[in-house]
């Protein structure tokens, strides 16, 4: 009988991304190549390190089966990464109908004239794998990304529009609130004011002109300091709102 006629096994060595105080898992498959009720059983060299179940079992015939290898937190990490750990599968034909409760040591004892087929596995270490690298966030329409630095500390042009736009629509919430809303109409109402001031004032400065023009005299100091107050309070209420 030659190797793998009964059980193909996949994969052919067990890789585990070695993580400290971590347990890690990896499943072996094994195939019933044959037309019988082939029995199996796994060994390991280092059975304190490792959990596999089913450790025992049998494969009905063109069927699969799948075994589960946990290796158990380690607390020091290998030198270089390295692993002697190494697995031994056996497997021999049993009678037809057989089931895991069947199967016995002798079963898989050379010494008695059984034919057991046997496969070595090794233990392999890689390296974990690592965090998902950053992914610039924009949507499938073609939206502008999240604005980036430069080398020399400035925003690109694209970019400072794109951060102009987020600063613009971030505080829109906060004008929604009955505080806000009050504030607003109060200044409203204080801006529409002094625009109607400001035009009383205007058409009395034309009379002022008017008249001074007829008695060449010149217009009152007192008024234009009181325009020029007033201006100034307009634009003061204009920013604030």
């Amino acid at each position: 009988m030659t190797a793998d006629e009964l059980l193909s096994i996949e994969p052919q060595e067990l890789q585990f991304p070695f993580e400290l105080k971590k347990q890690i898992s990896r499943s072996l498959q094994l195939r019933n190549k044959s037309d019988n009720y082939v029995a199996f059983k796994v060994k390991t060299t280092n059975p304190k390190k490792y959990c596999v179940r089913p450790n025992t079992g049998v494969v009905l015939p063109r069927l699969s089966c799948d075994v589960i290898v946990t290796m158990q937190a380690q607390k020091e990490m290998p030198l270089d990464m390295q692993c002697k750990d190494k697995f031994l599968l056996q497997s021999v034909i049993t009678s037809p109908g057989a089931t895991a409760k069947d199967i016995t040591p002798e079963m898989f004892n050379k010494e008695a004239g059984h034919v057991v087929e046997e496969c070595k596995l090794r233990v392999v270490y890689v390296a974990p794998p690592g965090p998902p690298s950053p992914v610039r966030e924009e949507s499938e329409e073609g939206s502008s990304p999240r604005a980036s630095v430069s080398d020399n500390g400035s925003f690109s042009t694209s970019e400072q529009s794109a951060v102009s736009r987020s600063y613009v629509q971030r505080p829109q919430s906060e004008y929604n609130s009955p505080e806000a809303k009050a504030l607003i109409s109060k200044l409203t109402e204080e801006k529409n004011s002094a625009v109607q001031q400001n035009k009383l004032l205007q058409k009395e400065l034309e009379q002022l002109r008017h008249h001074s023009s007829r008695s060449r005299g010149g217009i009152p100091f007192i008024y234009t300091i009181l325009v020029a107050m007033v201006g100034i309070i307009l634009g003061y209420l204009m920013k604030r709102t």
